[in-house]
Formats: structure tokens, C-alpha cells, sequence
């Protein structure tokens, strides 16, 4: 069954998404269709937003769950006339730390932003920036910059997982798919990519998913089928082991696990402190 997830926010929306999709990880049933709606900080944005979350409930004739970090009071009581079920993290948690600290909260959009050092901000920046860079093997000459690299077969997470470790911890990564071309020269690791042995860290991932997945980039092509993802998972597998090059499936995580567990296997956690 398909369910509508929407995350509602009067900044960027990844403070609510990033809760949001944590908790609904906890469930296997539904399938959840996203809608990140940021920057709703007028009436006007508002009315529009409660006009999307409305006509999805009448095409899906089943209520929408929203996740919410509105601080407007206007807006957020407009967005409660939805219908769907709300799940307003600053109403929710605010009074009782407002209560904990003896304080009133400030009710400033974006305060979580102004309590990052500048350098932290800037870095995580530049390391987004970095991983698209370096997505897919395109600058080699850069990798001695980065924290990790990620390898592994086409479309196994690399290049989300990049982007997150960026964007969250301000870590550089760059990212190389071992192909069928480097599978030509024999199961061993890529020439470009052994002077930086000690940064790689592996991706795989089930071959039937790998193929689902692919289909939806290049439908009913070699590159898709079944028989050529077992192959490329099999022989990255391969190169892994005999390189003794540390690695993990993806098949059941999100990006957010993905991210979570390379850095505690490879050691990336201590490097942040």
C-alpha cells in the first residue's frame, strides 16, 4: 500500500525529513512516497502546501502524515487544517525543555544553523561540493584530498551516500565504479585506485535489487539484466576480499544507515573529534 509522507518546514525541511524518515524506517508495511515542502513561511505558501496535502488525501483516499517544523503560528495553524495526521516535532518537543530549562525558546527560523561554528557550515559546503565533483571517478588527481572513496558496481549507493556523509558530517568523499572494463583486466583493484587503498571502503548489494533499480535508469538493456548485475556484484565482491578492502551490502539500508555504519567500520567517527 502507498502512503503520502509530507515534510513541512519554514527553513530547508531536512530537520524534519531527517527525523521523519528515521521513524518511518521502523515500519516495513506502507510504501511511503515523499514530498519535502521547505520554505513555507507565508499564509499564501501555506494555503498552497494545505492544497497539495488536501488533493493527495482525495486521490489516495488515505489520510497523509506530515512531518512538520513550522514556528509561525499563522502557518502552522492553517497547515493543522489538512486533514492528515500531524506530527509537529517543535510543538511536540519545545514545551517540555521549555519547562526542563526554565526558559522560553527563541522561535527563530533557522537557529539550529546559528549554533554551528562558521567553519563546520563552510566545510560541510565545500564537502557536497567535493563529492559532486568527484562523482563517478571523474578526478583522480583529487582523491588524495578526500576522507574515503567509496567503491563498488554501478548504482549500488555510492553517490547518495557521498553526498550524505558531506552534507551531515562534512566528510570528503569521492566515489569510483568498478566497471566491467576494469573486471577485463583481472579480479584486482583499479591502478588509479591503489595509491589510495587505506581511504577506499566498498559498496555492495543484492543482485536482484541492483537490477530493479538499474531497469529504471536503462530499461530491458545488458546493463540491467539480471545476469549482468550478478556478475558485477560477484566480481567487485571478489576484488574486495582478495584486496582485504572493507565493505557492506546496502540492499536493506537507507543512505542514512549506509553513512552511519561506514563511518563507525572505518574509523571516520574518531577523525570528526
Amino acid at each position: 500500500m502507498e502512503r503520502s509522507v509530507f515534510f513541512v518546514s519554514d527553513g530547508t525541511g531536512i530537520t524534519a525529513e531527517s527525523f521523519g524518515q528515521s521513524l518511518l524506517a521502523q515500519f516495513s508495511g506502507p510504501q511511503f512516497i515523499h514530498h519535502t515542502l521547505p520554505y513555507i513561511d507565508t499564509p499564501e505558501k501555506a494555503i498552497k502546501a494545505l492544497t497539495l496535502i488536501k488533493e493527495t488525501h482525495q486521490q489516495e483516499n488515505v489520510q497523509p502524515i506530515v512531518f512538520m517544523t513550522v514556528l509561525n503560528e499563522e502557518v502552522s495553524t492553517l497547515l493543522y487544517t489538512s486533514g492528515a495526521y500531524m506530527i509537529d516535532l517543535f510543538a511536540t518537543f519545545l514545551p517540555g525543555l521549555e519547562n526542563e530549562l526554565g526558559s522560553h525558546p527563541l522561535y527563530t527560523v533557522g537557529k539550529k544553523r546559528s549554533t554551528t561554528t562558521s567553519d563546520s557550515y563552510h566545510r560541510r559546503i565545500e564537502a557536497v561540493q567535493f563529492a559532486l565533483d568527484n562523482d563517478d571517478g571523474a578526478r583522480f588527481r583529487h582523491y588524495e584530498k578526500a576522507d574515503i572513496i567509496l567503491v563498488g558496481a554501478s548504482r549500488s549507493g555510492k553517490t547518495p551516500t557521498c553526498i550524505y556523509l558531506g552534507l551531515q558530517f562534512g566528510l570528503f568523499a569521492a566515489n569510483y565504479p568498478i566497471t566491467e572494463d576494469d573486471f577485463n583486466k583481472g579480479i584486482k583493484l583499479p591502478e588509479s585506485l591503489r595509491p589510495h587503498k587505506d581511504r577506499l571502503f566498498g559498496l555492495t548489494i543484492n543482485p536482484g535489487r541492483l537490477a530493479g533499480i538499474r531497469n529504471e535508469r536503462r530499461p530491458n538493456s545488458q546493463y540491467s539484466s539480471l545476469r549482468q548485475c550478478q556478475y558485477d556484484v560477484q566480481m567487485v565482491e571478489q576484488i574486495y576480499q582478495q584486496e582485504r578492502i572493507p565493505y557492506i551490502d546496502t540492499t536493506e539500508f537507507s543512505v542514512e544507515e549506509i553513512a552511519t555504519r561506514i563511518m563507525d567500520q572505518a574509523s571516520l567517527i574518531r577523525r570528526l573529534k
